[in-house]
């Protein structure tokens, strides 16, 4: 059963993550992965880093979108659980602060009353750039061409 106050913080220095235009971007710079979430799974991802209990993140959830709320929670809840298999969060084990987790960050209002419909949140992975992410730019780039050319071992 999955605990509703556990809180998670993102997997830095191993982790960066930007949101851009309501796509939350996260990069795992040791794997070279880079993962996009969007909508609903954006949402959990801001709830995430702002601080928020797993609990709190399906009730917010549940107060944005039209869904069962059943359904709501073992999405969100499946979500958080490929978020740590991919090594992206961590649980926060309450010592460790997250310069990126501000649980005094306003949440975000909810302008429209009228509620989304809810779509179980997917996480989009690209292993495309894994090489060119994954590489060591100061031990392993190629010196006569420059960053981001790799060395060539001849």
């Amino acid at each position: 059963m999955m605990n509703p106050d556990e809180k998670f913080n993102a997997n830095t220095p191993k982790v960066v993550h930007e949101s851009i235009d309501g796509e939350v971007v996260v990069v795992n710079l040791e794997q070279g992965d880079y993962f996009s979430l969007v909508k609903v799974g954006a949402d959990i991802w801001d709830g995430l880093m702002r601080g928020l209990s797993r609990g709190d993140i399906v009730s917010e959830i549940i107060q944005r979108y039209e869904g069962e709320h059943t359904i709501i929670e073992n999405a969100v809840n499946h979500l958080i659980e490929q978020l740590q298999k991919e090594e992206l969060i961590v649980l926060h084990t309450g010592d460790e602060v997250d310069s990126h987790n501000n649980p005094n960050d306003p949440t975000p209002t909810i302008a429209n009353l009228e509620k989304l419909k809810f779509e179980p949140p997917s996480l989009q992975k690209y292993t495309d750039m894994e090489e060119l992410l994954a590489l060591d730019p100061i031990h392993e780039v190629d010196e006569q061409i420059g960053w981001p050319s790799a060395k060539v071992e001849v």
